[in-house]
């Protein structure tokens, strides 16, 4: 009996919120960045291949490919070691930390129902000075959720512009593949990867038309490209849930400690 009651008491302080939203944050920055460099580079060869022959057309497209979502994914020197004798929450084995861009940590803790929703941004708050905080939540915490929290929003809006056009060539090719639906010409209908930015104005042929477009559009290449998009965006929408989790437990508990001078259970 002292031991289930024991064991009921644990789980009950258990910050299963914060937990969950770690899992979901480490599942979410893994698949977006994991499935938007390998549809990026997807796109490119599409690129070169159908749409311009001349590399600096898409050389910015490149650099995008290598310095802007391979570099974030390396931790700064601060992100890696943290200061000697620092108890973090993956030591005490009640929290959980996630990789999110920059190199930033995440984790959510509770230490014996007096903290609620604690986290340590672990590139962060390595290079921060570690002070005592009997009252449990740090104040830059919240504002660093919050500041997080915007920046993905950001993040997952602008992952949903490949899948905006990907699916349009891929509504296009239905449209040619079915004539009977459309009153315009199949040699009208084409997908300009100048008229969305990937490629400057003067890029030739920059477009593609009729047939040729279809036979894209039934390529492997182009299918895997679109469902890694589709991945990737879901994997910043399932980031930006998880920071939203943290951001209302951080500042709910928060605002219970600041006001109330006790923990929570959230």
């Amino acid at each position: 009996a002292g031991l289930l009651e024991c064991c009921a008491r644990c789980l009950i302080g258990a910050p299963f919120a914060s937990l969950v939203a770690t899992g979901l944050c480490f599942f979410g920055v893994a698949l977006f960045c994991g499935c938007g460099h390998e549809a990026l580079t997807g796109t490119e060869q599409l690129i070169e291949t159908y749409f311009s022959k001349n590399y600096q057309d898409y050389e910015y497209l490149i650099e995008v490919i290598l310095t802007g979502v391979r570099n974030p994914l390396r931790a700064p020197a601060a992100g890696l070691a943290l200061a000697e004798g620092q108890e973090t929450a993956s030591s005490r084995g009640l929290g959980g930390t996630a990789v999110v861009p920059f190199g930033f940590g995440w984790g959510g803790t509770t230490e014996g129902g007096r903290q609620g929703g604690v986290a340590q941004l672990g590139g962060l708050a390595a290079a921060l000075p570690q002070r005592s905080n009997p009252t449990g939540t740090r104040p830059w915490f919240v504002g660093i959720t919050y500041v997080l929290t915007i920046v993905w929003l950001l993040v997952f809006a602008c992952s949903a512009v490949p899948v905006y056009i990907y699916f349009t060539t891929w509504t296009t090719c239905q449209s040619i593949a079915n004539p009977t639906k459309t009153t315009a010409s199949i040699g009208t209908l084409c997908t300009d990867a100048r008229m969305y930015g990937v490629l400057p104005w003067n890029a030739f042929p920059g477009k593609v038309c009729g047939s040729n477009l279809l036979s894209i559009c039934k390529t492997s290449e182009f299918q895997m490209t679109f469902h890694l998009f589709i991945a990737a965006f879901v994997g910043a929408a399932a980031t930006l849930v998880s920071l939203l989790t943290f951001m209302i437990a951080a500042t709910y508990n928060f605002a219970v400690l600041k006001l109330m001078g006790r923990g929570t259970k959230f």
